[in-house]
């Protein structure tokens, strides 16, 4: 089983960034009647979304929030060991979007940086590689990047996705620790590839570089298969997790999902009895940026941070792929929690 107890890690900071384009579905929406918008805001809760323009990718929104949170922790840029990047929105094929971050935030070349290809799962799954490798020693302090633009690969005719995704970016610091200062961090991990198709591009890649059919280079979503492989796979992870880390679910103070769907939401919660008060959603505000959502949620999510407390969070990622993941962790109350926004990308 694909699972980790980590020690030896802490997240002193994380950081998050959205573009400052609102995009209101109720009343910017033209490709549907007002009764279709209705109905879909209504059942997916996104009234909002921020939407990146041509000039902002990825890598401008992750850069944006790593700057901020390295200066509010006084980090010199040459004190950073690792930077990784979740995405797959990539600025380019090659070379690796995190080695355009790495020029950005002017890293030392003794800093290490790659990319990892996943999407909505990704925030659990890149922790877990960030805390695992400030577990072996060798790494001080990693800055780990969650970014993705899905605004900018939705078909706007398309109604299953159109009024869904927004775009963000998120920078989480991670700094090594003694093992025996916290209890660790638990991860499980999970794929079922027989799903890949449910959710695809299928244009742009080498299978089919240059398609003539200008929808293979916009998402193709089958939204009843997501629908039910997250209402099947997302209960029994958490009570796993649950398992795994020695805790019951009234030990959680909170459970952050990556932020898909209202109704798959709620009815998640209904099934496991997770009460509101314990899952924060963002839908509303900034729609789905896929995995981000999951640090956005924890930005903006309004979550109680009682000084000295030790907060108990479980993250959920879930999705493309198919792909899901869990991570329960420790979020102590001098976590710096940042966010920000921009207007424009920044010239390479």
């Amino acid at each position: 089983m694909a699972t980790a107890h980590i020690k030896g890690a802490r997240i002193a900071a994380i950081g998050t960034c959205v573009p400052s384009h609102l995009f209101d579905n109720l009343n910017d929406t033209k490709d549907f009647t007002p009764a279709e918008i209705r109905k879909v805001v209504a059942m997916a809760g996104v009234q909002e979304r921020r939407l990146a323009d041509e000039t902002i990718c990825s890598t401008d929104l992750c850069v944006a929030a790593a700057g901020k949170i390295i200066a509010a922790l006084n980090w010199e840029p040459q004190t950073v060991d690792a930077v990784i990047l979740v995405t797959q929105t990539p600025d380019y094929f090659l070379p690796s979007s995190s080695c355009l971050i790495h020029k950005q935030l002017g890293l030392s070349e003794n800093c290490a940086a790659f990319d990892i290809g996943l999407g909505c799962s990704g925030y659990p799954y890149g922790l877990w590689m960030a805390a695992m490798m400030c577990q072996t020693g060798g790494f001080q302090r990693v800055i780990f990047c969650h970014g993705d633009t899905p605004g900018r690969f939705s078909l706007q005719s398309d109604r299953s996705v159109a009024l869904l995704f927004g775009d963000a970016g998120s920078a989480t610091a991670i700094e090594a620790i003694p093992h025996d200062a916290s209890d660790g961090y638990f991860f499980s991990m999970h794929t079922d590839g027989n799903g890949y198709k449910d959710m695809i591009i299928e244009g742009g890649g080498f299978r089919d570089r240059f398609p003539d059919d200008r929808r293979k280079h916009y998402v193709n979503m089958n939204g009843a298969n997501i629908f039910n492989f997250t209402i099947k796979r997302l209960p029994p992870l958490i009570m796993d997790t649950l398992k795994l880390s020695g805790h019951q679910k009234e030990d959680v103070d909170y459970f952050i999902f990556h932020q898909s769907n209202q109704y798959i939401l709620r009815h998640v919660m209904k099934k496991l009895s997770l009460p509101e008060d314990k899952t924060p959603m963002t839908l509303k505000k900034f729609g789905n940026p896929g995995g981000p959502s999951i640090p956005l949620t924890l930005t903006n999510g309004g979550l109680s941070r009682p000084k000295g407390q030790i907060l108990k969070l479980m993250l959920l990622g879930y999705g493309v792929g198919l792909s899901w993941a869990s991570a329960l962790i420790e979020l102590d109350s001098e976590v710096l929690l940042e966010h920000m926004e921009i207007s424009h990308g920044r010239s390479l």
